[in-house]
């Protein structure tokens, strides 16, 4: 029972990093919405991240991070590198998908949940304590979740595709 309650605790966090951003883009508007990649293109001539990648959604994933990791009494670079490492596994998502010809916000299965939710569990494995078997657990349960919270963020209106 302390395992389930241990993983349902890190997919909570995952869905507070990983949704941030989403819920703040849309309460700021285009306040404050710029792209990480500067606008700067790639060797391809397509953009490095591409403009939903934002200074702004990053300050609130990493603020969000630290804020659960508080309430979890965990320590400060713990949460950082639990935010960090989830937002790099999204930034080289748009990364892969901008290099295959992707839109941003272009759906990509799997690409656009596993390395977001993947990166951060690996990452703390050993700080967090957790075994191979619950990150699989919970990288899984973050798939689904991610696809069914997307689609009620949409209908919401919250986000711009349901995806």
């Amino acid at each position: 029972m302390e395992e389930l309650q241990q993983e349902m605790i890190l997919l909570f966090w995952l869905m507070g990093v990983n949704g941030a951003p989403i819920l703040l883009a849309k309460f700021a508007g285009r306040r404050f919405d710029y792209p990480i990649d500067c606008n700067q293109l790639f060797f391809d001539g397509r953009p490095i991240l591409g403009a939903s990648k934002t200074f702004r959604g990053l300050i609130a994933a990493l603020a969000i991070s630290i804020l659960i990791g508080s309430v979890l009494m965990l320590p400060l670079l713990i949460s950082l590198l639990f935010g960090t490492l989830s937002m790099a596994g999204d930034m080289i998502s748009s990364f892969i998908k901008r290099r295959l010809g992707l839109r941003s916000s272009a759906m990509a299965l799997g690409l656009d949940q596993i390395p977001e939710s993947l990166f951060p569990l690996m990452g703390c494995q050993v700080l967090l304590g957790i075994n191979a078997e619950q990150i699989f657990s919970i990288v899984l349960a973050f798939f689904f979740i991610e696809l069914i919270l997307s689609r009620i963020l949409f209908w919401l209106k919250i986000r711009k595709t349901p995806y």
